[in-house]
């Protein structure tokens, strides 16, 4: 299928629409977080798990998702994946609880494991060859336009209207997308897939969810409570086992041999430190603006746009830089300068005024992400031989879910906010900027991570 022709334009159309709900979705839902606590009580703790069952699910069943593409059809799995995803987003959407909410999100990250995956295998084997690069950079970056649109949109629906509607559009556009599907995309199945991992992807669900619910709950019901202890050794077994059945398996989510490559390794270190202090900063942030600063969820919202406006403008430069000079020096650079703007953001507190103390530092972090991501992806692509290219972008994607999960999780814990009896006020304050340190030495990891075990240029193996 040809990129400029008027059914390929309509595959692309359609694949942007599914990864971009999944997308929209999360990213908008991190700005609401304030407005489901009042209406739910959540608590620090439940807001934690509000984001947490979704990315849980999503590392965990991401790669199988991907496999069920090529194996069943992709056409198919990405009207699966959009008839769930609508269907737990409605149950999200009139949740009476927490407890429900998180449940439900649980079931939007397995939809968002058969969706994102299906998305970009409909461009990739839909489009010729002589197409398929400007396909697949288009849907990059149209799709990194919901990152934009996600914040400030949560934000309006939860001034506005409600939070309920973040979740309750998603049905209306599962119904447009799934009809452009129907009417416009062929079902391609690749007839050489891999089997699905089943056991591998329950076995990483049981050691993050177990993880997690160690981390979380221990220091508010106490580390010698049994269902503590019973989660940390179920999270502990299921780690252990996820590494046994992918060293055992016949076809295994994650070869384990991948990590005997240098530059493999590597950049799945760095891409765990960086999308670590990503993903625990921007949850803190949105908080301590909207409950220490007052900001309504829709400014809120409009504070992040200027970071992803940078890593849209400068993302292009700064693969180019890294196709001339090699990744290592974006890399420890783009981490680097990340950082210090992470370290300018601790002086976020109440009484500042945004020209001063909140645009500069933001700026600065989007330009240091901005240095990073591109550089980081593509070198993550390219850690593995052009056979294993589709495996190599499942596994960074997995990898990033599981670190954002991570931060989530630790970093609250990490700046003593764990407990908290509101989420708000001086405490919640003192451990932003804590945590704020904690992320910048966690970029400064990953820019000595990339120096020390990127060489060479972009495409080199080791």
């Amino acid at each position: 299928m040809r990129y400029r022709s008027t059914r390929g334009r309509l595959v692309l159309l359609t694949a942007i629409l599914g990864s971009g709900m999944a997308y929209l979705d999360s990213t908008a839902v991190n700005v609401a977080l304030p407005a489901i606590d009042r209406d739910l009580h959540a608590g620090l703790s439940g807001l934690q798990w509000i984001l947490n069952a979704y990315l849980i699910a999503l590392a965990a069943l991401v790669l199988p998702g991907g496999s069920l593409a090529d194996r069943l059809g992709r056409r198919r799995i990405f009207l699966w994946g959009l008839l769930w995803f609508a269907g737990a987003s409605m149950i999200c959407g009139v949740a009476p609880n927490a407890a429900v909410l998180v449940a439900a999100r649980v079931l939007q990250g397995a939809g968002a494991a058969l969706l994102v995956p299906a998305s970009l295998a409909l461009v990739q084997g839909t489009f010729g060859e002589d197409d398929r690069a400007q396909a697949i950079g288009a849907w990059s970056g149209f799709s990194g336009l919901t990152t934009i649109v996600g914040p400030v949109l949560g934000g309006w629906f939860s001034d506005a209207v409600s939070w309920r509607l973040v979740f309750l559009i998603n049905p209306v556009m599962a119904v447009a997308t799934g009809w452009l599907a129907w009417r416009s995309v062929p079902d391609v199945r690749d007839e050489h897939a891999r089997h699905t991992d089943i056991a591998g992807a329950l076995a990483a669900a049981l050691g993050l969810s177990g993880l997690a619910y160690t981390l979380i709950e221990g220091p508010t019901r106490g580390w010698d409570q049994p269902a503590v202890i019973i989660a940390a050794v179920l999270g502990l077994l299921g780690l252990v086992a996820f590494v046994w059945i992918e060293q055992h398996a016949r076809t295994p989510m994650l070869p384990l041999r991948f990590f005997h490559s240098l530059r493999f390794s590597g950049v799945t270190a760095a891409t765990v430190t960086i999308y670590f202090a990503l993903g625990g900063v921007m949850f803190l942030l949105t908080l301590q603006l909207q409950r220490v600063l007052g900001y309504s969820a829709f400014a809120a919202g409009a504070v992040l746009i200027p970071v992803t406006l940078m890593l849209l403008m400068l993302s292009p430069a700064a693969g180019r830089l890294a196709s001339r000079t090699g990744p290592r020096l974006p890399m420890t650079a783009g981490p680097l300068i990340a950082a210090a703007g992470v370290a300018w953001m601790s002086g976020i507190r109440a009484g500042v005024t945004y020209p001063s103390a909140i645009l500069p530092p933001t700026m600065l972090f989007g330009l240091g992400l901005a240095l990073t991501v591109a550089p980081l992806t593509a070198t993550a692509m390219s850690a593995l031989d052009d056979e294993h290219a589709g495996l190599a972008s499942g596994v960074s994607n997995a990898v990033t879910r599981a670190a954002q999960l991570l931060a989530v999780s630790t970093l609250p814990l990490l700046a003593g906010m764990s407990g908290l009896t509101q989420v708000g006020g001086e405490e919640l304050s003192d451990g932003f900027m804590r945590a704020t340190w904690i992320g910048a030495a966690a970029l400064v990891a990953g820019a000595a991570i990339a120096a020390v075990t990127i060489r060479g240029p972009l495409r080199s193996k080791s």
